[in-house]
Parts: structure tokens; C-alpha cells; sequence
């Protein structure tokens, strides 16, 4: 699941580069176009031939609120907490920066913290892509960067996006 904010106004910004991430997946394993449904943008299929089968979601909630989105998808595929994996912007990581891991601390992300309530818990993996934090703590100057643009290249970005898709792939195979 990729976690981002719905509409053209928030496209290719910081806050949404989980959904960047997410769409490069579901483009490497040739899934389907994704359909409205669970209250987002959701596809499924095998990663190849005689891969995994996986489902992409897309919640259209509004990150805050994601787990509205998430939950339901999770009771129709019933899928364990452990095989969800949350593909999320990481302001505490370097630009560039890719880690993940399993469960954890929700370290204020509120779309984390809407899944681990709507979910049941926060033992799902995570995705986290490095987006770099404001020289400043205020909560504008910081709501303003993570929706803002990114400033760094292009080809910087994209090798970002597909490096985390490379952990997402990684994740699934396992």
C-alpha cells in the first residue's frame, strides 16, 4: 500500500512519494489498471509467473485517514498484519534514504497511526522513503515542505522511487 493524498494538487509532492513508489510496482509486475475500491485505488495480481499474488492500494482518503481505506481491504483479502507492507515519506531520513522494517513506532506520521487503529496494531512492514527534514521545526514551515514539490533533480527522485521499489520487491519475494 502506498500512502499519499488523493487529486492533481498533491501529485509528485514529498507526502506522496509512497504512492510513487507503489505505482512503480504495480507497473514492474504488469498488474491491471487499479479500480475504485475499499475507498481507493486498488489492483491485484501475481508479481510474475508463478510469483506472489499481491494487491496495490492506493487509499483516496487523504493520508490521515488512511486506515478507513486499508482496513476493509485487509478483512476482503484477509490478508495477516505481517503480510501488509506501507510504502510512506520519511522526513527523518536523508533525502535518498530507503530503509524498512517491521512494526515499530508510528514517530508521529498520522497516516501510521490512522493504520495501526484501523489495522489492529502496528506490526505491518514499512517502506520508509527519505524525504528529508526543513532546517526549521515549526509545523508549517515542516507541512509545507513534506506537501511542497520536490526540489532535488528529477533522475534524483526517480533513482529514489525506484530504489524503494527494489525494497518493496525484495520484501514480497521473501
Amino acid at each position: 500500500m502506498g500512502l499519499g493524498n488523493p487529486g492533481e494538487r498533491y501529485g509528485r509532492t514529498r507526502h506522496n512519494v509512497g504512492f510513487e513508489v507503489a505505482g512503480a510496482v504495480a507497473a514492474r509486475w504488469t498488474l491491471p489498471r487499479a479500480k475504485k475500491r475499499f475507498a481507493g485505488l486498488y489492483t491485484d495480481g501475481r508479481t510474475g509467473p508463478g510469483g506472489p499474488r499481491v494487491g496495490v492500494l492506493l487509499p483516496q482518503t487523504f493520508m490521515n485517514d488512511a486506515g478507513r481505506s486499508a482496513s476493509p481491504a485487509r478483512g476482503a483479502t484477509g490478508v495477516a498484519l505481517d503480510r501488509v507492507l506501507v510504502i510512506h515519506d520519511e522526513i527523518d531520513l536523508t533525502f535518498g534514504e530507503v530503509r524498512a522494517r517491521l512494526g515499530g513506532g508510528l514517530a508521529g506520521h498520522n497516516g501510521l497511526k490512522s493504520l495501526s487503529r484501523e489495522l489492529g496494531g502496528p506490526d505491518f512492514h514499512r517502506v520508509r522513503v527519505g524525504v528529508g527534514r526543513p532546517e526549521s521545526t515549526d509545523p508549517n514551515v515542516v507541512s509545507a515542505h513534506v506537501l511542497g514539490r520536490f526540489s532535488e533533480p528529477e533522475a534524483d527522485v526517480r533513482a529514489l522511487i525506484e530504489r524503494a521499489a527494489d525494497v518493496v520487491e525484495r520484501i514480497v519475494a521473501s
